[in-house]
């Protein structure tokens, strides 16, 4: 597993939970979000290398984790992948009850649908699995992630 970002970016706080064990669950009972600070970045990028099933594993905790958040909106899942199904969230012990699954119809791409999502502001975190994306792609989305105080997470499988 890797994590990418750029040398002018830090850690979102949104991961140290896992990175680090001395660290309390995330944001189990706080009562200040990490999109309530400005010095936090609303974009993160998490790539991970491997075998599909495998690389789910690994991804399984941390969507756990971000569908367990005390906040009264949504986790936002912007197309994921196929293998990413109802009976893999509830097999992977997700809340299902606080996750939204979308898919861009018609002309919508899904980036239009993650920026969409974000700006919304009715997601506490929009997950999307686009790649590659470029900086300026980035920004945008850290951009619509910021107006809808909001986390834009994407995920790279390789």
């Amino acid at each position: 597993m890797q994590f990418q970002h750029s040398l002018n970016r830090t850690q979102l706080p949104l991961f140290d939970a896992f990175l680090a064990s001395t660290v309390p669950p995330l944001l189990a009972d706080s009562s200040e979000l990490p999109w309530q600070n400005d010095e936090v970045h609303a974009f993160s990028e998490l790539s991970l290398r491997g075998a599909a099933g495998h690389c789910l594993n690994l991804l399984a905790p941390i969507l756990r984790q971000l569908s367990e958040i005390h906040d009264q909106r949504w986790l936002t899942l912007i197309a994921p992948p196929a293998s990413l199904t109802q009976v893999w969230l509830r097999e992977a012990g997700l809340n299902r009850e606080r996750i939204l699954l979308l898919h861009p119809r018609g002309e919508q791409d899904a980036l239009e649908l993650a920026q969409q999502a974000l700006r919304l502001g009715r997601s506490h975190t929009v997950v999307s699995w686009l790649h590659p994306l470029p900086r300026q792609v980035r920004q945008h989305l850290e951009l619509a992630a910021r107006q809808g105080m909001a986390q834009s997470l994407n995920i790279s499988l390789g």
